[in-house]
């Protein structure tokens, strides 16, 4: 099981965009997938409501509440036989928390949009992340996925810039397209859609795969973050575009 972990506590960055365009590529790839939002908005599960059910099935699970039911390690279990967990964390998330909701990711993805208050606040989140989070940059279990792209530009080089400094890696970029807000309404993903029509796009998530999938043979030998997933809060090379 591959345990993908999308964070970012900006507002606007693509996190849930990001995380239901991975659910979607593995459902339709054939692998059972979990996707779990944190999100107090809920976005990614209204977006799993409306999905249509010819469509590959994505099971859900709304972490945001509570169900006084039962325990919480239950509410959020994972079911056996599951091949890929997607996690959309809370915005807002504080530093603090970051490592309950990181520590047992094979995967660490940190969306980000194109302008110098998007890139301020992503070199705080990386900070973090190294810092609260307690990943080590030897792990390669982090990278980020730059959205919204408009390529050949200053503020597209500054963040390469910016991100060659810090030695993380720039795992895709996605460029700006409609083809998202399309697929969004319908309650699909990128790869629900005809690839003829979004094969330019389809090439940047191909390059987010081959990356996961090197996270999965790294889990799968033991290095990096390999042990059995846990429930947040509870005990217990770089892509050019």
């Amino acid at each position: 099981m591959l345990r993908i972990v999308v964070l970012n506590p900006k507002g606007g960055s693509g996190k849930t965009t990001l995380a239901i365009g991975l659910a979607a590529m593995y459902a339709v790839r054939g692998l059972r997938t979990l996707l779990m939002d944190f999100d107090p908005q809920g976005s990614s599960m209204r977006w799993l409501e409306k999905r249509p059910p010819d469509r590959p099935a994505i099971a859900g699970v709304a972490a945001y509440t509570r169900n006084l039911a039962v325990t919480r390690s239950f509410q959020l279990r994972v079911p056996p036989g599951t091949d890929r967990v997607i996690v959309d964390t809370p915005a807002a998330l504080e530093a603090p928390k970051f490592h309950e909701h990181v520590r047992e990711a094979d995967a660490v993805l940190v969306p980000v949009l194109l302008s110098d208050i998007d890139i301020h606040a992503c070199s705080r989140c990386i900070g973090h992340l190294l810092i609260d989070g307690k990943i080590k940059r030897r792990e390669s279990r982090l990278g980020v996925v730059a959205t919204r792209v408009r390529p050949n530009t200053i503020i597209f080089r500054t963040l390469m810039r910016f991100l060659d400094q810090m030695e993380i890696p720039v795992v895709t970029t996605l460029r700006d397209s409609q083809s998202y807000v399309h697929a969004t309404e319908l309650g699909f993903g990128l790869h629900d859609l005809k690839p003829e029509r979004v094969r330019p796009e389809l090439e940047q998530w191909n390059l987010l795969h081959d990356w996961l999938e090197t996270r999965q043979q790294r889990s799968d030998t033991g290095a990096g973050a390999s042990s059995p997933p846990a429930t947040p809060g509870q005990p217990g090379q770089t892509a050019t575009p």
